[in-house]
């Protein structure tokens, strides 16, 4: 058995009354930039997550970017990122001309390392974007007393989080910012690329709206150099729609992810931890083995769909090679480059196919343990 690793097309069809009836009613409207349903969704996602403020932009990428510059954060200022994210948390960074400081992670739940940020902390650092990994909330609350202590900005990187708590607190309300990501594959994703930035401060969102509208208040009459950073009203009604659903299908991975953690167990593969103190989403379901490259291999021909996030820790990459790091400086982030691996989930998963992933990871450990 085929299985994805994950299933949009799946996912459609069960709303498909519903997404169709959004999509009309755009058209109907005419109004397609800014119109009722973005003012709506950054309503209901604020809400949602408890926060006051929602300003929707065009993608996860640019609510950080627009985050940083919101902030005044540019050139000479420092910011401190992990080591093992996607690679925009670092890249938004190094586009306003600051700096991303890396640090390593944590070895049980691959988020920012608390002890490794605070000795990263120096007179020009302004800011710490801790990312909430794979759908599991980083540890905040030393973050929120380092922030304190320090007078830094917490932004938390929320792209892969939404519905996940910390403390009984949703993720985005953790900080004073929060950036959101709705790339299609995420646990509320549009049909194209779409954002949004949260923020508990009325002035910090008021300079949002400008940065993402040519810097303007007033159509025409810019009072800062901006952007053309809208959420395309289209996309919003379509997760208008798929916020109705987000709660169900976070019900739905956390299940998967329950049998996957039940049935991997024996076979020697690291699964997901998920803290007492957190409600894990599980946007990626991720494991960690040895001879990941091989195991992959095996899966994709018995046909299970797979990925690797991420196959190269920041300072490995091109981008952040500038930045003077070595390997071995990020030991926990280079040893999960090479040994996580994503395997499908997701909300419409059946239990057949949950059977097809196990049974041929079950397979492929065993090829391997016998060439070893």
């Amino acid at each position: 058995m085929k299985v994805p690793l994950v299933d949009l097309v799946a996912q459609y069809h069960t709303i498909k009354p519903e997404i169709d009836a959004a999509i009309q009613d755009v058209l109907e409207h005419g109004q397609f930039i800014l119109g009722p349903n973005v003012k709506a969704l950054e309503q209901e996602v604020a809400a949602y997550v408890g926060i006051e403020h929602g300003v929707g932009v065009a993608s996860g990428t640019d609510a950080l970017i627009l985050a940083l510059r919101a902030l005044d954060i540019g050139p000479g200022d420092e910011v401190i990122v992990p080591a093992y994210t996607f690679l925009a948390t670092a890249g938004a960074v190094l586009l306003v001309g600051a700096k991303p400081v890396l640090v390593d992670v944590e070895p049980d739940t691959l988020c920012i390392d608390v002890e490794a940020t605070a000795k990263a902390i120096k007179p020009n650092t302004k800011a710490i974007i801790p990312v909430h990994l794979y759908g599991l909330s980083a540890d905040m609350n030393p973050l929120i007393d380092l922030a304190k202590q320090h007078n830094l900005t917490l932004i938390e990187d929320n792209a892969q989080g939404l519905g996940a708590t910390y403390h009984g607190r949703k993720t985005g309300q953790l900080g004073p910012i929060a950036c959101l990501s709705f790339f299609p594959s995420k646990n509320l994703g549009a049909y194209g690329d779409a954002g949004m930035i949260l923020s508990t401060d009325a002035k910090l969102a008021e300079r949002i709206r400008m940065l993402r509208t040519h810097g303007w208040k007033k159509k025409y009459r810019p009072e800062m150099l901006g952007y053309n950073s809208r959420l395309d009203e289209m996309q919003a009604a379509i997760l208008r729609v798929k916020l109705r659903h987000l709660d169900e299908w976070n019900d739905a991975r956390r299940a998967l992810a329950t049998r996957y953690a039940e049935r991997l167990a024996p076979l020697g593969v690291r699964v997901p931890i998920e803290r007492p103190d957190s409600t894990h989403i599980y946007h990626v379901y991720v494991i960690q083995v040895e001879n990941r490259d091989e195991i992959e291999r095996n899966l994709n021909e018995a046909g299970i769909g797979t990925s690797v996030y991420y196959p190269l820790p920041l300072h490995q990459t091109e981008l952040c090679l500038p930045l003077g790091y070595r390997e071995g400086d990020f030991p926990i982030s280079e040893r999960a480059s090479r040994e996580t691996l994503a395997i499908p989930i997701f909300p419409e998963m059946t239990e057949a196919q949950v059977d097809a992933v196990v049974a041929a990871l079950a397979q492929a450990t065993n090829v391997i343990a016998a060439l070893a």
